[in-house]
């Protein structure tokens, strides 16, 4: 076996870029070279030995009975000297290799297979991270570029981890492996597309790799890690709802089972927590709070307030909005540091909440004590005509700028309807011991909500 096809094996056990694919760039280029040095023949190819690596020139012409182009045609005697079997009308693959045609062929045989190792490199490349778009992959700090960090993926190729995808209270340092989300993969530059015309000029642009967005703040991250994490999700089981997250501060997710044998909230959190933990570590600390979902609005609304008591919820579906009414003294607990608790659950059941305390709500609807037995809002009344679908992510913009941070305590004055205004400000790591003394149960109810350490 011949040095070239030797190096080409080599090259397919290292690359995984297949022996055949460069042999066929290599016909065909040097098809291109033959054309250029002795004319133009629409008929020539070049044929490569697979186990010499040596290298053909055949002009395939046309059997016919009288020749008229001896370029394009061979007479029937002529071809049946080449083989019995052919007749006319047939193809002759006829030799016309020059006698120097082997050291034109050397010259850019290997500049052949230099440009198709790139080109089958950048496209393995966009192939594997295309199958990982919208999902999970792990990456190794480098270096930071400004602002921007820059993350090897996969040990296959380095990317930008932009500004705009951090989390704010994240810090790394090099050689610290992180979990990506993987955004969007966009296909590499074909090496002669024309682009950037400025002043009239064109510029080629050389083929580039594939371009791979990551993030860290994304809500699917922390769903792709729950699914990797619960082997009864990965199994259809359990299904996760609906997601709300505060990136880097906390984040909200309603889970539901299809079993009813299986308590969805237990299978997320695991034993002793070890599932929801494992998240948080991946999360670099941020809190995780699951909940049950519930096709009755005012049930999923009250899990989603977890881990405040809920006395009474009135929902409007029409409008997509409650009236929320808690103990005086767990006013302060359902709205949350800076509205966080109100705001998440909002964002998770897609529902305008407005929260007020028992005395409140005595004095703005002139409600007695009777009138917030919970039991009045069956799970009847909410079942029928309940509509997922009305979820929506857009209904932060809706709230009233009514709150300051002194409002916040459990002798709340204020309108218990929250302000997204806080959405953009940076938050706090020292939450309330109401939070950080939360347990993990396996065996948690329908309105148990679990909380991570810290």
């Amino acid at each position: 076996m011949s040095e070239l096809m030797l190096s080409l094996e080599q090259i397919e056990k290292e690359k995984g870029i297949s022996k055949e694919v460069i042999i066929d760039s290599i016909e065909k280029g040097i098809t291109d070279a033959y054309n250029k040095y002795y004319g133009k023949n629409e008929n020539a190819s070049v044929h490569m030995n697979r186990e010499t690596g040596e290298m053909e020139v055949f002009a395939n012409k046309t059997v016919v009975d009288e020749v008229n182009d001896d370029a394009v045609e061979i007479s029937l005697e002529k071809a049946r000297m080449i083989s019995s079997k052919y007749d006319i009308g047939d193809i002759v693959p006829v030799p016309v290799t020059p006698k120097d045609f082997g050291r034109i062929a050397a010259q850019h045989a290997r500049s052949i297979i230099i440009q198709k190792i790139k080109e089958e490199e950048k496209r393995l490349l966009y192939e594997y991270f295309y199958s990982k778009e919208k999902d999970i992959v792990t990456g190794v700090v480098q270096r930071y570029v400004g602002n921007n960090i820059s993350i090897n993926l996969d040990d296959k190729m380095d990317v930008l981890l932009m500004e705009s995808e951090q989390v704010k209270t994240e810090h790394y340092r090099p050689k610290d492996r992180i979990k990506l989300y993987v955004v969007g993969v966009k296909q590499a530059v074909n090496e002669n597309q024309e682009s950037n015309e400025k002043d009239g000029k064109k510029k080629n642009k050389g083929a580039k790799g594939p371009k791979v967005i990551v993030s860290r703040t994304h809500k699917d991250l922390v769903k792709r890690l729950l699914e990797k994490e619960v082997t009864e999700i990965a199994d259809g089981i359990v299904e996760i709802k609906s997601i709300s997250r505060e990136p880097g501060s906390r984040s909200k997710i309603a889970v539901w089972s299809n079993d009813p044998n299986v308590d969805a909230l237990g299978a997320c959190v695991g034993k002793n927590g070890n599932r929801v933990n494992n998240i948080v570590d991946d999360l670099f600390g941020e809190k995780i709070d699951i909940i049950n979902w519930d096709e009755n609005p005012a049930i999923y609304i009250e899990n989603a307030l977890s881990p405040s008591e809920v006395l009474s919820v009135r929902v409007n579906e029409e409008e997509k909005s409650a009236k929320v009414v808690v103990p005086d003294d767990k006013l302060s607990l359902a709205i949350g540091k800076e509205g966080q608790n109100a705001r998440l659950a909002a964002r998770l059941t897609g529902y305008k909440i407005d929260i007020k305390s028992e005395s409140q709500a005595r004095e703005a609807y002139g409600y007695g004590e009777d009138d917030y037995d919970y039991d009045d809002y069956s799970e009847d009344d909410y079942r029928d005509d309940y509509d997922e679908e009305g979820y929506r992510d857009d209904y932060d913009d809706e709230y009233r700028d009514d709150y300051s941070d002194e409002e916040y305590r459990d002798d709340y004055e204020g309108d218990g309807e929250y302000s997204d205004d806080y959405s953009d400000e940076e938050y706090e790591d020292d939450y309330r011991d109401d939070y950080d003394d939360e347990q993990y149960d396996d065996n948690a109810d329908s309105s148990d909500q679990q909380e991570s350490k810290d």
